[in-house]
C-alpha cells in the first residue's frame, strides 16, 4: 500500500457549527494524519478558480457562493491509501445515501452543504494541495 496525501476541506456549513474537531477526529481515527492545516476565507474568485472543473455545470455559481460564504479549514491528510480512505470517511455526497458513521451521514445538511471536500484522485490531490499549500507548509 502506498502512503499518499490528499486535500481535505471542512466547508462553511461545518465550520459555522463548530464541527472541525469532530470531523478531524474521524480522519485521525481512520489512520489519517493531518500534515498541514489552515483556516481561511475564500473569495468568490478563489472559489471559482478552485472549482473551475465544474464551471459548465448548473451548480457552479451556487457552489462558489457557498464556499465563499464563511471560513473553511483546508488541510492535507496523509496515510496509506489516503485518497480512498478519506473518501470512505466522508461518505456519499448525498447525506441520505452516506453510510452510517461517515462525516456526511452525521454532519451534512444537504447535498450542497455536505460539510467536507476531498480529492478524488492522486493527480487531483497534487493540484489541489498545491493550490492552498507551499511545500514548506507540509510537515509530516
Amino acid at each position: 500500500m502506498a502512503v499518499e496525501r490528499t486535500l481535505s476541506i471542512i466547508k462553511p456549513d461545518a465550520t459555522r457549527r463548530n464541527l472541525t474537531g469532530r470531523i478531524n477526529a474521524k480522519f485521525e481515527e481512520a489512520g489519517l494524519r493531518i500534515v498541514a492545516q489552515k483556516r481561511i476565507r475564500l473569495t468568490m474568485e478563489q472559489a471559482g478558480t478552485f472549482y473551475a472543473v465544474h464551471k459548465e455545470r448548473p451548480f457552479y455559481g451556487e457552489l462558489c457562493e457557498f464556499m465563499a460564504s464563511g471560513p473553511v479549514v483546508v488541510q492535507v491528510l496523509e496515510g496509506e491509501n489516503a485518497i480512498a480512505k478519506n473518501r470512505d470517511v466522508m461518505g456519499a455526497t448525498n447525506p441520505a445515501e452516506a453510510a452510517p458513521g461517515t462525516i456526511r451521514a452525521e454532519f451534512a445538511q444537504s447535498v450542497g452543504e455536505n460539510s467536507v471536500h476531498g480529492s478524488d484522485a492522486a493527480e487531483t490531490a497534487a493540484v489541489e494541495i498545491a493550490y492552498f499549500f507551499s511545500g514548506l507548509e507540509l510537515v509530516g
